[in-house]
């Protein structure tokens, strides 16, 4: 009888485990959430990496949360960069319901017909989305977005490998001290950013000669870059195998809990200050569904559950009131006015500059770190085994004239 029980216990320990455990969240409206049970539905989610609470380290798991609630089922993805997400939406070989790109991308989208006007009748919750993140450039009608977080970007560091007196500037990402220590962002608005805001130039200039002089502070750099990175930098920062690296301020969170001597700051400079939306692309298959998704991610629990998992600031009113006094105060996730006045939004470039900075970053992603474009090179060596071939064939045809004769 005793190993009976045990051995009923010992099952339901191994559900508990093996079976995913439902919060019941409480919702605004329960109702609205009942549309679509029993009909098979299915809403495809495309979001950056590490960037919604995902039932791992006692957080709640949203789509998980959402499937129980509504019975559609979600299919969820990730992404590295905006331009990738553009890449493949632009390509149509992805079709998603959801994505949440940021603001400069968000307006290219809305420029070339890739986004769908949001019906708000079925989002009844963006009424608790802060005045401050309504009618932005990007999207000055609010017809195609609705902010789900915002943030800085700014520097992390190890406090054990680089010296105080290094610290406050971009510039430490230049420093010849901590060669192959140091990361740069993969991709290029963020990168030519970095350098545009050294050289003391907007981040949205249309003027290639600037663009230009940031290509020159990027190549000057590589050879002190350990890596190119986007989500890589949690591994190489967390476990100490590089000591720089500029990133988005939420994932301070993450980095600091796991190695507790890294430190962070936001350059003197000035920065960029991003706010990533969700929107349903021109392609999505279940427009309805995915406003129903959209507006389960404002829901307060929900929202709180994800700015505690990925750190990153809140543009939700009710979630924002709902966090804890020590969350609100800390200068990293909700920076003082000093520090918000001293930023600048990413916008969208003129299809012109679109493509020449695509293809700087090309060139940038080309040039081998002694600053020798490995594409030029590539096709020198090509032309010289060309010409040695040429060179072999005709001195073979010479020697056999010289043999008949």
């Amino acid at each position: 009888m005793k190993k009976g029980i045990a051995l009923c216990v010992m099952i339901l320990m191994m559900l508990s485990v093996a079976l995913p455990v439902f919060a019941e969240v409480e919702v605004e409206d329960a109702g609205i959430y009942e549309k679509f049970k029993g009909q098979n539905i299915t809403v495809n989610v495309y979001n950056w990496g590490e960037y919604i609470a995902d039932g791992t380290d006692g957080a709640m798991d949203v789509n998980a949360e959402f499937e129980e609630l509504t019975g559609i089922k979600v299919v969820y993805n990730t992404f590295p960069t905006n331009e990738e997400l553009y890449a493949k939406l632009k390509n149509g070989s992805v079709q998603y319901d959801v994505i949440i790109p940021s603001d400069y991308m968000i307006n290219r989208m809305i420029a070339e017909d890739m986004l769908l006007p949001l019906d708000y009748v079925n989002i009844p919750n963006a009424q608790y989305v802060m005045d401050e993140f309504l009618n932005l450039e990007f999207d000055p009608r609010n017809e195609y977005s609705i902010p789900y977080t915002w943030g800085l970007v700014g520097v992390f560091y190890n406090k054990e490998v680089v010296d105080k007196e290094d610290l406050g500037s971009w510039d430490l990402l230049w420093n010849e001290k901590y060669s192959g220590e140091i990361l740069m962002f993969s991709n290029p608005r963020d990168a030519f950013g970095i350098a545009q805001k050294l050289l003391g130039a907007s981040f949205n200039s249309e003027n290639k000669d600037e663009w230009d002089a940031a290509l020159e502070k990027l190549i000057e750099q590589k050879p002190l870059v350990q890596v190119y990175v986007m989500d890589e930098i949690y591994d190489k920062m967390s476990g100490g195998e590089a000591a720089i690296g500029p990133y988005y301020c939420g994932d301070a969170k993450v980095l600091i809990e796991e190695n507790d001597n890294i430190g962070f700051y936001f350059p003197k400079e000035g920065t960029n200050l991003f706010v990533d939306a969700m929107c349903i692309p021109s392609s999505a298959r279940n427009k309805e569904a995915a406003e129903l998704y959209i507006n389960f991610m404002l829901e307060t629990e929900v929202g709180l559950a994800n700015t505690d998992y990925i750190g990153y600031a809140t543009p939700n009113q009710r979630v924002y009131d709902a966090l804890d006094d020590d969350v609100k105060s800390d200068p990293i996730y909700y920076p003082d006015e000093a520090t918000l006045a001293n930023t600048e939004v990413f916008q969208n470039l003129s299809p012109e500059m679109n493509e020449y900075v695509s293809q700087l970053w090309v060139n940038l992603m080309g040039t081998s770190a002694n600053g020798n474009n490995s594409a030029w090179m590539v096709i020198v060596l090509f032309i010289v085994a060309i010409l040695l071939v040429v060179i072999v064939v005709l001195s073979r045809r010479r020697k056999k004239k010289r043999e008949e004769y």
